[in-house]
């Protein structure tokens, strides 16, 4: 079906390998996903895995057995049949059962321990994998988040991992059973009759070549049905996060829509790779029965004309070899036709796990830092010495190579931005030679268009992204030798976005900081002014938030940002329109607070509402990426400038 979300996958789809398989090819997927998913298995799991492996192999061997016992007792009856003594019969078929007794106990304990061990391995593997997957995600650069949707990423966790559970529970268990039940009986046929194997490999090599038309393609879409799955999942979670928006603009209809063609594309492909994969039993069950009694009529033409036979044990052609012969061709064709039923089942779990190895295998954000953020104590001759217990001064710790000496600097705040370029793509700079000097305490402004560059140059002070072109000072350090997390420790943030967590009032202001005292995160919500609404709360401060907070009010929910920042209690203060969503009543309420918060800090605030960066010491305007105009409220209005039109109303910021 020829549409825009058909068109998303096919062109992933073109993207792998391809076979000639109809004009559009076969997808593969990359060489090496089940050998790697066996070797990750092996190194979680050293011991248990053999032992489960052993009870399989042993349950499976065990059940191409009968067909040994049956030709045995079969022979028996026979060889009395013709003597005409009956009396030592009994005896020698009672003990034969008694065998066949005893090995299917075996194998009834073996196949409970294989069961048994199996839910501890699959459920402890998954949970290790998301375990890995999630440690992974949390080294990732921001980038990688903004170019995936959130709704893709979390299928990882949901229908990828449950895909890799059939596989490991299910489908790799039951593909070694059969594969090892089918050699078996085979290897049996073998030393039986060769003439009559060669009937039974001949409906094989038929089956086989059934299974790689119809099986390869219903593996096709298999693998596009995972890719459809995470698209879906991804709109369905941008819809749930825009609920709002959708109903304010009366977008359902459209919404309606827009998932009707994602979930076209889902239905389209779960439907061939469905149609595909429960036709292919049904053939091969009935090539089973043909076959059944093609080698029915072989037996007997054989027996009727004294064929000699050919086989490893030497016998003749016998009802012995013949009836047990029947009972191994439907043994046979069924453990091909559960090999041949799992090959889809592999196939999609093999999907989902390369999904889930290629989030695993991201590339973590890069670190090559090697200044850290220390404790520290300054002498009263100004020697800077590391202490391991928490003193409120902190200082940066720089070893040199050169000389593996090791010289500290006090962390004082002072950042200077020297003539950066940037760009979130190579060929497309959004920052052109910008430069920022800001001393310690000083409190610096950026105005400006929306895109004009005022949030990325905050988001490369704290290296969510790296520069260009040009170089980024803290305290006289080039930022990209400080360790980020020293980094951004030392830095305190109020984004644009608000992001509150599952958790109580005070766990949310106490993010900030974890080892925060209840005392030190009432004082920062009382900094930001927002101690006021959260004493009306149910429960105070200890009233449970769920929903990103959703039960508050975007202001309140800034306000919890605002007081999450103060606890942190950092040296510098990156403000991204920390208030606007504060009513101009709140706002009065949160500058007093605000001004008290940055106090003796640097700080650097983008504002739309220019009377909140008034006060400020330097005040940046930027347009398209450049920095137009720079200087304190006063001389700026005095040049009668961008920032004069601005602030008079003459045009407005978008």
């Amino acid at each position: 079906m020829p549409n825009k979300e058909n068109e998303m996958i096919n062109k992933d789809v073109k993207e792998m390998p391809k076979s000639g398989n109809g004009p559009a090819g076969k997808p593969k997927m990359k060489k090496g996903m089940l050998k790697r998913l066996i070797v990750m298995l092996f190194q979680f799991y050293p011991v248990l895995l053999p032992v489960i492996i052993f009870c399989i192999v042993f349950s499976a061997i065990v059940s191409a057995v009968p067909s040994v016992f049956m030709q045995n007792v079969i022979a028996i009856i026979e060889e009395n049949y013709k003597s005409g003594d009956w009396s030592g019969a009994k005896g020698e078929i009672l003990k034969w059962v008694f065998r066949l007794g005893f090995f299917y106990a075996l194998s009834l304990i073996s196949a409970f321990l294989s069961a048994q061990l199996g839910a501890i391995l699959t459920q402890g593997f998954l949970k290790k994998v998301r375990g890995k997957m999630f440690d992974g995600m949390q080294n990732l650069p921001i980038k990688y988040f903004d170019q995936n949707t959130h709704g893709d990423i979390m299928s990882h966790y949901t229908n990828d991992v449950d895909t890799l559970r059939q596989l490991v529970s299910q489908s790799l268990p039951n593909m070694i059973t059969s594969g090892i039940s089918v050699a078996t009986v085979f290897f049996i046929m073998l030393y039986f009759s060769v003439w009559m194997a060669l009937i039974i490999v001949a409906g094989v090599l038929l089956m086989s070549v059934i299974t790689k038309t119809i099986g390869g393609n219903s593996a096709k879409y298999f693998i596009r049905q995972q890719i459809a799955v995470g698209r879906a999942e991804g709109f369905i979670e941008e819809m749930m996060n825009g609920q709002k928006v959708v109903k304010v603009f009366c977008h359902e209809k459209q919404s309606g829509e827009d998932f009707d063609v994602i979930n076209e594309a889902l239905y389209e492909d779960s439907k061939k790779a469905n149609q595909y994969a429960n036709m292919l039993m049904p053939i091969l069950n009935n090539i089973g029965n043909v076959l059944y009694v093609v080698v029915a009529l072989a037996g007997g033409l054989f027996l009727m004309n004294d064929v000699p036979n050919v086989s490893i044990s030497g016998m003749a052609f016998s009802i012995s070899i013949i009836v047990p012969f029947l009972n191994m061709t439907k043994q046979f064709t069924g453990n091909i036709s559960q090999v041949s039923q799992q090959v889809n089942a592999i196939v999609m779990g093999l999907a989902g796990a390369e999904r889930i190895f290629d989030l695993i295998d991201e590339k973590p954000e890069v670190d090559d830092g090697y200044v850290t953020l220390v404790n520290a104590v300054v002498a009263p001759d100004g020697t800077i010495t590391e202490s391991k217990k928490r003193t409120g001064t902190w200082a940066w710790k720089h070893p040199h190579q050169a000389d593996g000496s090791v010289t500290y600097t006090l962390l004082q705040g002072d950042v200077r931005l020297n003539e950066v370029d940037f760009g979130y793509e190579e060929d497309k700079m959004v920052l052109h030679n910008v430069s920022v000097f800001a001393e310690p305490g000083q409190k610096v402004a950026f105005v400006g268009a929306t895109g004009a560059g005022k949030t990325t140059i905050t988001n490369l002070i704290n290296r969510f992204y790296d520069i260009a072109d040009g170089k980024i000072r803290y305290d006289g350090i080039n930022i990209n030798k400080i360790k980020k997390a020293d980094l951004r420790r030392s830095l305190g943030i109020v984004l644009q976005e608000t992001n509150l967590f599952t958790g109580t009032v005070m766990d949310n202001i106490r993010y900030g900081k974890l080892d925060a005292t209840d005392e030190e995160c009432v004082a920062a919500a009382k900094l930001a002014g927002a101690d006021d609404f959260i004493t009306r709360l149910p429960e105070g401060y200890q009233t449970m938030l769920t929903g990103n907070g959703a039960n508050l009010s975007q202001g309140q929910r800034q306000l919890l940002a605002i007081a999450r920042a103060a606890v942190a209690d950092p040296p510098v203060m990156i403000l991204d329109e920390a208030t606007s969503s504060i009513d101009t009543r709140t706002e009065a309420i949160v500058q007093k607070g605000m001004d008290s918060l940055m106090e003796g800090r640097t700080v650097f605030v983008i504002a739309h509402r220019l009377s909140t960066v008034k006060n400020s010491d330097v005040i940046m305007v930027l347009d398209h990426g450049h920095i137009i105009e720079r200087g304190n409220h006063e001389k700026l209005i005095a040049e009668k400038g961008t920032y004069y039109r601005l602030y008079t109303g003459a045009f407005e910021l978008e």
